[in-house]
């Protein structure tokens, strides 16, 4: 059995009130990956749950989550793992795969319990559904390249759709990461919202000494989190999630909400942003 640390959702005019200590406490996510150990934060928006599995030597097993009140993890939720690690394996019910650094298992709904094994850094992110679909391992060759971006604005990067309605099929999580270039730094700008859905990155693939200065807030009211290797924000609905970095980098985008759309969002004007 284990446990996840729970995350209140926060509406927009608390969180202009909150000071630095304050917003890290409520939408930064750090420790997440320690070896021998599943670590689980429960958000309050759309119920999603971030969490991180390091096996080492051992077998770590997810079964049961006091949180969401139900026998097993799985009964009503969908997961998806993405492994940002050497090669490791992952055991859903009878069936188990193997997950090379930069690929992502789908989990359906009912699926039972899951076993993490290997040399896997592994990133879980479970939203609640009301069907079963197919569980499948998806690879980096199967997921959707998009190229965006160029050298001149510093934000040329490739994303990379896995979860998504043209890969696989969910119920309602969506999910996938982006890969910056050398010497771009900026992601998700101009910014946007999607009041429909929440939203959590990971960002990975920073040095020790590399930190990315992540957007959030309304557009009328911005404020900023410092994150580092291997932290998680989650970004509610009402706010904008982009951010800058001292370096190029990666991070892991996922969605939980009302639709499955990729492209619903709502523009924020550049002119708006304060």
């Amino acid at each position: 059995m284990h446990e996840a640390e729970t995350r209140y959702a926060i509406d927009p005019v608390t969180a202009k009130t909150l000071d630095t200590e304050q917003l890290r406490s409520h939408f930064h996510i750090g420790n997440l990956f320690a070896e021998g150990n599943i670590a689980l934060v429960y958000s309050h928006y759309d119920r999603l749950i971030i969490g991180g599995a390091v096996p080492g030597d051992g077998t770590l097993t997810l079964d049961q989550v006091p949180e969401t009140g139900t026998s097993m993890f799985l009964e009503r939720r969908e997961m998806g793992v993405l492994n940002i690690g050497d090669t490791g394996k992952v055991k859903v019910g009878d069936k188990s795969y193997s997950l090379d650094g930069g690929e992502i298992l789908y989990i359906g709904m009912g699926s039972g319990v899951v076993e993490f094994s290997g040399s896997g850094r592994f990133y879980i992110l479970s939203a609640p559904a009301h069907r079963a679909c197919p569980t499948r391992l998806i690879r980096l060759e199967d997921a959707k390249m998009v190229p965006l971006g160029s050298k001149e604005q510093a934000n040329e990067r490739v994303i990379y759709q896995f979860i998504h309605p043209d890969v696989v099929e969910s119920c309602q999580l969506v999910m996938g990461y982006t890969q910056l270039a050398s010497g771009s730094v900026w992601n998700t700008m101009p910014a946007h919202t999607h009041d429909r859905r929440m939203e959590a990155y990971l960002y990975f693939d920073l040095s020790d000494d590399e930190k990315v200065f992540h957007l959030m807030g309304e557009p009328s009211q911005t404020r900023h989190l410092v994150m580092g290797n291997e932290d998680a924000v989650i970004s509610p609905p009402w706010s904008i999630h982009s951010g800058a970095g001292t370096a190029s980098y990666s991070f892991c985008w996922a969605m939980a909400g009302d639709n499955v759309d990729f492209t619903d969002m709502d523009m924020a004007a550049m002119g708006d942003l304060r």
